[in-house]
């Protein structure tokens, strides 16, 4: 074992080498740099699963570290597992571009801790064993709901990997030039390094130390931004409001309605609602998917089996709840640092959703992109960055793996009856197939639109899953025909309405797009080469000039490519010309399907005698605790 984790380690190390294809934001002089910044960081972590592979002897250390983990280093693993670039990168990007509407991607995912807390938490310590169809086989019939339950696991599980390993590949090629395809192996590689032999003892620990170098990060950027103003959140505010960069972004955003509107207007308007989430039903309906998608989530639900008692458990969420809650409070800080040092322009020439505000941050207050310390500060955060894609995605791994081999393997095919040895070997192998298939389809991903998988991964657990563990918890009627009603219709419901959405690729919109994009380019082009032909045309703007007329022929390339490749299509790969639907996220209509589904089944389903019988032991365990220690006897 030690010999394999060392040969993966030199992989993960090595894999980077091969290939810098694409020009990133690291200059090349400083690459070595970067690497040995990254090499560090991965060392760092194969040393923690390297230690943690000592402690892996049963199922339960596979699955659930053997319930050691403390309340406190269980919120720190939450946090981590909650934490990922979507959160560091996306979030802090939205403000830079968006202000205000940003940062309510953050309110919404708090507030989803209060649910996990008040009615998920403690219950499912209580109740469960290691998955969540423990949870739901402990009163409907074990085989039935096991199947159904995992395979919900593995289709949310699936979703939300396939857009963590994409971005992974984006983000270091974009950061630091390394080949999509390389850095999606790398991703996956070390990933199968942490979970294949570590376990969820070594998935703890990887996700705890990226948590805290992700906040530590985070606090020196704040600390760097927030300083020039005294540590005064009136004036960096001001500041914001009266930054000339903020307010041609937000009359970029508005359009004519700008141009009645006078400079201090426009700065003022950047900590408004409504430049990014215009439609109030779009935004309930995102809002829903995030706050109960959470409470669903099946790698954040094991962490729940991961603690000794109860009380560890609801400590884990209030501990999760202040380190994610301070957290997004500082993406405040460094999404609106972001738009005023560096510029929405500038960060959407790198990546135009805003992922790279951050990073680009750190590289300017560090000195630029043409100083050691800036771009060791970028290093810095795109490792931390990349350390935040491999943890998350070793906690849905280690998800996906357990439905597969103790649900389905031990659970239905073994009937309970597999040894400890017997499901750990299983584990395992689930491990690396899961693991296989998450290389596999990041790298087919390559270049889609990914949006929908997030989307999917969300619509699926809250219409899903939470509709089905809540129920199973707290209604008495619940029984089997339910939670596979629930199941079902939660899930088919998310997904057929995702596929009809605007998540989807339309055709004849993407060649609108790009038919207007290279009909407009000569002028564009026209214009940027006057600029860069004054001579008096210096420094930073002289850069940026350069900057948009590079983005302008890529944009332009790829819109050719785009045209190509759409020529004889028209419709969608669900045969529409447009969405059926405008909601972004189905979740006002599918989270509503999902409870009714198992209400409407359980009542169609007629008398279940396990599901009674089970009701008044399942009730005082949930609420007392009592027979916890033997939970999953069944």
């Amino acid at each position: 074992m030690n010999k394999s984790l060392l040969i993966g380690g030199l992989l993960a190390l090595g894999v980077p080498t091969l290939a810098w294809a694409a020009e990133g934001a690291v200059a090349p002089e400083y690459r070595l740099m970067t690497f040995m910044v990254f090499g560090a960081i991965i060392m760092l972590t194969m040393y923690v699963t390297y230690m943690a592979s000592k402690k892996v002897h049963s199922a339960s250390d596979f699955y659930t570290a053997g319930g050691g983990i403390s309340g406190l280093q269980n919120g720190w693993a939450i946090a981590g597992d909650y934490l990922s670039a979507a959160s560091f990168l996306g979030i802090a990007g939205l403000i830079s571009l968006y202000g205000y509407d940003g940062f309510m991607y953050s309110v919404g995912w708090l507030v989803a801790y209060i649910t996990v807390l008040l009615v998920i938490a403690e219950p499912c310590r209580n109740i469960g064993k290691y998955t969540l169809a423990d949870i739901l086989a402990y009163r409907n019939d074990p085989k039935k709901t096991r199947v159904v339950g995992a395979i919900s696991v593995i289709t949310v599980s699936t979703f939300y990997l396939t857009a963590q390993m994409v971005g992974g590949g984006v983000l270091v090629k974009t950061l630091i030039g390394i080949d999509y395809e390389i850095s999606v192996m790398a991703v996956g590689v070390l990933m199968l390094a942490y979970v294949l032999f570590g376990g969820m003892v070594a998935t703890t620990y990887v996700q705890i130390i990226k948590a805290i170098l992700l906040v530590i990060a985070s606090i020196i950027l704040v600390m760097l931004v927030w300083a020039p103003y005294g540590f005064s959140l009136p004036e960096f505010l001001t500041a914001v409001v009266g930054d000339a960069k903020v307010q041609g972004q937000v009359a970029k955003l508005l359009g004519d309605s700008a141009e009645s509107m006078s400079p201090a207007e426009l700065g003022q308007r950047f900590l408004e609602p409504g430049l990014y989430l215009k439609d109030p039903l779009d935004q309930i309906s995102l809002g829903m998917a995030l706050v109960f998608g959470t409470a669903g989530l099946p790698h954040i639900l094991m962490r729940f089996f991961t603690v000794p008692n109860a009380q560890e458990a609801r400590k884990s969420v209030i501990w999760a709840m202040a380190i994610i809650g301070g957290f997004y409070v500082l993406t405040l800080f460094l999404g609106m640092g972001a738009a005023i040092h560096v510029g929405a322009a500038d960060i959407a020439l790198i990546d135009k959703g805003g992922n790279m505000a951050a990073p680009l941050l750190a590289q300017y207050l560090g000195g630029g992109a043409d100083s050691m310390m800036g771009n060791f500060m970028l290093a810095f955060v795109a490792a931390v960055a990349f350390a935040t894609i491999v943890a998350v995605v070793a906690g849905l791994v280690l998800a996906a793996a357990s439905a597969m081999a103790h649900d389905i393997y031990v659970g239905v095919i073994r009937g309970e009856h597999a040894t400890s040895a017997e499901q750990v070997k299983a584990a395992r192998v689930s491990t690396v197939i899961v693991g296989a298939m998450a290389i596999a389809i990041g790298i087919a991903a390559k270049g889609q639109n990914v949006a929908h998988l997030v989307a999917l991964a969300f619509a699926v657990a809250a219409s899903a899953n939470l509709p089905c563990v809540l129920l199973t918890l707290y209604w008495k009627r619940c029984n089997t025909g339910g939670i596979m009603a629930g199941m079902i219709i939660g899930t088919v419901s998310a997904i057929a309405l995702v596929m009809v959405s605007p998540n989807m690729t339309y055709p004849l919109k993407v060649k609108a797009d790009a038919t207007k994009l290279i009909a407009e380019a000569p002028a564009k082009r026209a214009g940027f080469e006057a600029k860069l032909t004054d001579a008096a045309l210096i420094g930073s703007a002289r850069v940026t000039t350069t900057k948009a007329l590079a983005k302008l022929e890529k944009d332009v390339t790829k819109a050719e490519e785009d045209l190509i490749k759409y020529a004889d299509k028209t419709t969608s790969m669900m045969g529409l010309e447009e969405p059926l639907i405008k909601l972004k996220n189905p979740g006002i209509i599918s989270i509503p399907l999902g409870f009714l589904a198992v209400i409407f089944g359980s009542l169609l389903w007629g008398r279940d005698r396990r599901s009674e019988e089970k009701w008044t032991e399942l009730y005082v365990r949930q609420n007392t605790g009592l027979g916890a220690s033997n939970a999953h006897a069944h």
